[in-house]
């Protein structure tokens, strides 16, 4: 063979070695959210069948229909909820509520962590800014721009003892966005970002490969071809 035809099917390689590289590519970012989506909903799912342990076991659907329906335990959930909800929103409820608070406030470490738990979980679901506000902060150093979310638009102990406003924002880990730290900074120092919390978790949680675009490219690219 000459040294012309080796170049020649040398040449001829490389494309081809790009082609199955771009087919593979393409086939798992395919493949990886289904799968990835899959794992969170099968792990969801055995994670609520949990609660049919709370059922006498001749009560339980492996007893009544001799087999276990995948999911069952979900309903059940719901159900508990909904009780929950209606319980608790009576006089008589919201009383037993404030009695099992007391209880567990009195127990050393049981209270600060159902304290935080609560505190944190009144903040996501209530109708509040907590959350719904992305910013970006200059830290851990200057120059280096973290993506956070503001929880507190001030923090009057911090402020009154500087004499500046101070808010508090919440720094999601890459990877695991319920994973982070809260820092207090000066609300100068404090970006507010046109990005939805939604786009930025996504951003966070796929370390930057996903970044959502701008306002006015997204604007520009909705608006029809003449």
């Amino acid at each position: 063979m000459s040294s012309t035809e080796g170049s020649t099917t040398r040449a001829e390689a490389v494309p081809r070695k790009r082609t199955l590289r771009r087919y593979l590519v393409a086939g798992v970012l395919v493949w990886l959210p289904i799968l990835a989506t899959i794992w969170v909903v099968d792990f969801m799912l055995h994670l609520m069948d949990r609660t049919l342990l709370l059922l006498p076991p001749a009560y339980r659907p492996e007893a009544l229909l001799g087999f276990s329906i995948p999911g069952a335990g979900l309903v059940l959930a719901l159900v508990l909820l909904l009780l929950t909800g209606l319980l608790v929103t009576n006089l008589i409820g919201r009383r037993l509520v404030v009695w099992g608070e007391e209880l567990l406030n009195r127990i050393p470490v049981v209270r600060s962590v159902y304290g935080g738990v609560k505190s944190f979980a009144e903040s996501v679901f209530s109708q509040s800014n907590s959350f719904r506000k992305v910013v970006m902060v200059e830290y851990p150093r200057e120059g280096a721009w973290s993506i956070g979310f503001l929880t507190a638009e001030d923090v009057p102990e911090i402020s009154q003892k500087t004499g500046e406003t101070h808010v508090a924002v919440y720094i999601s880990s890459a990877l695991n966005a319920t994973a982070g730290w809260l820092i207090v900074v000066p609300r100068r120092m404090v970006r507010e970002l046109d990005m939805s919390v939604d786009a930025a978790l996504k951003m966070i949680i796929t370390c930057g490969v996903v970044v959502p675009p701008h306002p006015a490219v997204k604007s520009q690219l909705a608006k029809p071809a003449a």
